[in-house]
Order: C-alpha cells, then structure tokens, then sequence
C-alpha cells in the first residue's frame, strides 16, 4: 500500500492527524503533485486548518486535476476563502469552478453563501431557491417549483393589477 492510500485510509477512518502527517510528508517530498498537494488540503481543510490548506488547494488547481478532483478543489478553496474571510477571492474561484463545471449544484450553493457575505443577498436567494426548486423531492415544493423558480429573481417586485 502506498503513503497515499494509507493516508485516505486514515482519512476515511477518522483519523484526521494521522493522515495530514502522512500528506504533509507526501507534498515535501512530490511538490508537484496535484493530487497529493489537494489530498494534503482537504485533510487540513479537515482539522479547520484552513489557512495552511489554501496554499495546497491553489497549488493543485494551477497544476491540472482531473474532473472530480478538480470540482473538489475548486469548492474546497472557495469555501476555504469564505470561511477565513476573503469573500470576494471565494467567489472569484466558486465562479471560476463554475466556468469548468456549469451547474454543478455545491458549486452554485457555495456561491451564494459568498454573495450572501458580500451583502449580494437577491443573488444569494435567487440561487438557493433555483437550487431547491431543482433539487427538492418534497412534493409540497415540488407542486410550487414553477412559481419558486419564477419568482427567484423577483423577490423585491411588487406585482399589481393594471
């Protein structure tokens, strides 16, 4: 078993220290990795290392991942930067991870927590609740999806009789 299995193993089990040793140690040694420098983020994303993380998750994204590593990346660091305050840098790359992979759902959820940070609340509920109206198996949702979606982006219109 190689240092990068083991190490997801730990991973998978919990063992969260353990296997950011084991990462760490791997990104010394194959800094160029994109693989390895993205597990090695995850894993100090994990143990609310955030901080450390980011230079792992920028390095990764730069380097080339393949497609659900890269969709990983691309949320981990937005999330990453939302979470220790650079709003505008976690939306840039939330948009950016959109570019790759339009639609993908994580994705639009992250980024409306950004622009909910960026005071961009109509834009933050308008992508929730296209989210919710796509997504939702409640059938009382579901019986409203076509007026929750039409509505997403007329929260403040006020409609009246002419």
């Amino acid at each position: 078993m190689g240092s990068l299995e083991r190490a997801l193993i730990l991973r998978a089990n919990k063992e969260y220290e353990q296997s950011k040793q084991v990462l760490q140690e791997l990104a010394k040694r194959n800094p160029g990795d994109a693989i390895v420098r993205y597990q090695c983020a995850w894993s100090l994303d994990i143990l609310g290392l955030e901080e450390e993380a980011v230079p792992h998750y920028e390095a990764a994204i730069e380097m080339g991942l393949p497609d659900e590593e890269a969709k990983g990346a691309y949320l981990g660091l937005g999330s990453t930067y939302r979470t220790i305050g650079k709003y505008a840098q976690a939306k840039r790359t939330l948009e950016a991870g959109l570019e790759k992979f339009p639609g993908d759902r994580a994705l639009l959820v992250f980024r409306a927590m950004a622009y909910y940070n960026l005071g961009q609340h109509d834009l933050a509920m308008e992508a929730l609740l296209k989210v919710i109206a796509e997504t939702s198996n409640d059938c009382e949702v579901q019986s409203y999806a076509r007026a929750i979606e039409f509505y997403s982006d007329k929260l403040d219109t006020i409609f009246t009789e002419k």
